[in-house]
C-alpha cells in the first residue's frame, strides 16, 4: 500500500492484537487504494495460516481472493446497486455462516450512492452484526453518508499519495518490465495524477504505448498536452523585467506550437507555488529536482509580494479563460495583468528608453548648437560617469530585459581612471549566469567608452542597489500611507466604536 502508512499501521496492530471492528470506512479520492485495502483486509481476516496482518497469499483463500473467486467475499457497487431490494437480499444472506472462510467480508464501493432507503436497511444489521460478518465500506464524498451510519464505523482517511511516492512505483514498475524512462517523464506522469496511483499507472500505459514502448519527457508532454516549463520560465523573466515585447513574442511561440493556454496558466500557478516556498522554506524543494537551477534563477527576480500576487492572476486567469473570446486573448491578458498590476519599481525596465546613440545625439542637440554636437557630448558623458548615480547611469545605458534586472541588483562600488567595479550581494548570484553580464558590460563600454574595464564582484553588499533603495522606499511610502489612514478621524471612529481593524495589506500608495 502505497502512501497509506498511517492506515496500514493501525490496521496492522489491530489484527495482531486480534481487536476487530465489524464495520470498516475507507474515503479518499479515486485511486488511492481504498478498494485494494478492503482486499487486502479480507486476506487477512480469511487466510488460512490465521488472522494475520500479514497473509501468505499462496493459500487457497488468499489465491481466491486475489482472482475475485472467494465465496465468502462479496463485492458491492453501490452505484450499479442503489435501490433496498438489492440491500435487503444482501443482508438476508449475510445472516447465514460463511462457507470456506472464518468471515463473511462485505465490500461495498461508493457506498454514498445508496438511497435513504438502503441505509436504513444496513443500518439494521451494523447496530446488530453477527459475529462472522465484516463490512468494508468505501466512499469518494463520506459527507453524503448518514451520520447514523457513519458512526457505528471505525473510519481511515486515505490521503492523496505524495508524487515522489507515485514516481517510485512508477520506476519500480518499469524496472521490471525492464522499460527505460526519464525521470522527467516519470514525474510529469505523477503531477498529471494528482495523487491517484491508479490514474498514474493508466497515463504510464499510454505514456508507452506514445512513446514507442520507451517513456520519454518529449512524447510524455506531448501525450499529456504540457506545456514546456522553459517558455514559462521565460515569461517570468520578462514579467520581471517589464518586457512587454519579449512576454509576447514566449506567447505567439506558443500559439504557433498549439499549446494549452489553459494547461500553461495551471503551470504557470505551480511554478509561482514553487518560487514562494524556495523563498520561505528553501529546502522544501529537493536539490535534484530537474527545475531547481531555473527555480533558483528566477527566486530573487521577485519579491515576496509580487510573487502571491502574480499567483493569484495566473488562478484567476486559469478560471477565467473559458469567458475569454479565446485561449491565446485568456493567456496574454492574464500576462498583461501582471504588467499592469506589477508593484512600483524605480526605474522600471518597461519604461520606453531610446538607444545610447540617440539619447546621446539628443543631449548634445539640447546642450549645444546643432553645428558642435560631438564637442558637446563628451563633456555630457563626463559629467554623468562621475555623478556616482548609479540608478541614473543605468537608464543612460539602456540596457533592458534580465541585464537591467542585475544592474538594478547591482552596487557602484568604485568608477575612475577607466575602470568600474559593480557589487552583488551573495544572494543575488545566479543573476551573473547567461549573457545578461555581457549585455550589461556591453552597454556601459557604449556609453561610457570601449576602454572602460567592467568588474563584477560577488560577496557582502550595503545594501544600497537601485533595487534596495527602491523596496526601502516603498516600504517607506507604504507605513506613511498607512498611518495617514489610521490617522483619519472616520476611520478612528470606526475602529474605536465598531472593532473595525485596519487590514495594511490591502493598502497601496498612489504614486
Amino acid at each position: 500500500m502505497v502512501g497509506q502508512e498511517h492506515v496500514v499501521r493501525a490496521l496492522s496492530n489491530a489484527l495482531r492484537e486480534q481487536r476487530l471492528h465489524h464495520a470498516y470506512l475507507f474515503t479518499g479520492t479515486r485511486g488511492v487504494g481504498k478498494t485494494t485495502l478492503a482486499r487486502i483486509i479480507a486476506k487477512s481476516l480469511n487466510c488460512e495460516t490465521g488472522v494475520t496482518p500479514e497473509p501468505c497469499g499462496v493459500c487457497r483463500a488468499c489465491q481466491e481472493i486475489d482472482s475475485g473467486r472467494y465465496i465468502d467475499l462479496i463485492e458491492l457497487d453501490a452505484a450499479s446497486n442503489t435501490q433496498v431490494d438489492n440491500m435487503r437480499e444482501l443482508l438476508e444472506n449475510a445472516m447465514y455462516a460463511p462457507t470456506a472462510g472464518r468471515y463473511k467480508v462485505y465490500i461495498i464501493d461508493e457506498v454514498h450512492m445508496l438511497s435513504r432507503n438502503a441505509f436504513n436497511a444496513m443500518l439494521k444489521t451494523l447496530e446488530e452484526p453477527p459475529e462472522h460478518v465484516k463490512f468494508v465500506l468505501a466512499t469518494t464524498d463520506p459527507q453524503k453518508i448518514p451520520v447514523t451510519v457513519l458512526s457505528r464505523c471505525l473510519q481511515f482517511n486515505l490521503k492523496q499519495i505524495p508524487q515522489p511516492q507515485i514516481v517510485a512505483r512508477l520506476k519500480a514498475v518499469l524496472d521490471a518490465e525492464r522499460i527505460d524512462a526519464d525521470a522527467s517523464a516519470l514525474k510529469l506522469i505523477a503531477r498529471a495524477a494528482q495523487g491517484s496511483l491508479r490514474d498514474a499507472l493508466s497515463l504510464l500505459d499510454q505514456a508507452i504505448a506514445h512513446g514507442g514502448g520507451k517513456v520519454e519527457e518529449a512524447s510524455t508532454r506531448a501525450m499529456l498536452g504540457a506545456v514546456d516549463q522553459s517558455y514559462l520560465f521565460r515569461i517570468l523573466k520578462c514579467v520581471a523585467a517589464g518586457d512587454g515585447q519579449a512576454l509576447f513574442a514566449e506567447a505567439d511561440q506558443m500559439a504557433e506550437r498549439s499549446l494549452s493556454f489553459e494547461m500553461a496558466l495551471q503551470e504557470l500557478g505551480v511554478i509561482l507555488h514553487r518560487l514562494a516556498l524556495l523563498q520561505r522554506v528553501p529546502e522544501a524543494v529537493p536539490a535534484d529536482d530537474p527545475d531547481r537551477a531555473a527555480l533558483d534563477a528566477l527566486v530573487p527576480l521577485f519579491d515576496a509580494e509580487e510573487l502571491q500576487l502574480y499567483y493569484q492572476i495566473a488562478v484567476q486567469g486559469r478560471n477565467d479563460i473559458g469567458w475569454a473570446p479565446d485561449e491565446y486573448a485568456g493567456f496574454t491578458m492574464t500576462l498583461l495583468r501582471m504588467l499592469a498590476f506589477a508593484p512600483q519599481r524605480t526605474n522600471a525596465a518597461s519604461t520606453t528608453v531610446p538607444p545610447a546613440p540617440a539619447r546621446a545625439a539628443a543631449a548634445s542637440k539640447a546642450a549645444a548648437p546643432r553645428e558642435e554636437p560631438a564637442a558637446a557630448a563628451a563633456p555630457e558623458s563626463k559629467k554623468n560617469a562621475d555623478s556616482g548615480n548609479w540608478a541614473q547611469m543605468i537608464d543612460e545605458i539602456g540596457v533592458t530585459g534580465m541585464a537591467r534586472v542585475l544592474a538594478t541588483h547591482c552596487e557602484l562600488a568604485a568608477h575612475a581612471d577607466g575602470c568600474m567595479e559593480l557589487k552583488l550581494a551573495k544572494v543575488h548570484e545566479r543573476l551573473l549566469e547567461g549573457a545578461y553580464q555581457e549585455r550589461l558590460k556591453a552597454a556601459l563600454r557604449e556609453r561610457y567608452g570601449q576602454d572602460l574595464k567592467v568588474t563584477i564582484t560577488v560577496g557582502v553588499a550595503n545594501g544600497n542597489s537601485p533595487k534596495e533603495i527602491a523596496d526601502r522606499e516603498k516600504q517607506k511610502r507604504h507605513a506613511q500611507a498607512v498611518a495617514d489612514i489610521e490617522g483619519d478621524p472616520f476611520v478612528r471612529e470606526l475602529v474605536e466604536n465598531f472593532d473595525a481593524r485596519v487590514n495594511e495589506s490591502s493598502i497601496k500608495p498612489i504614486q
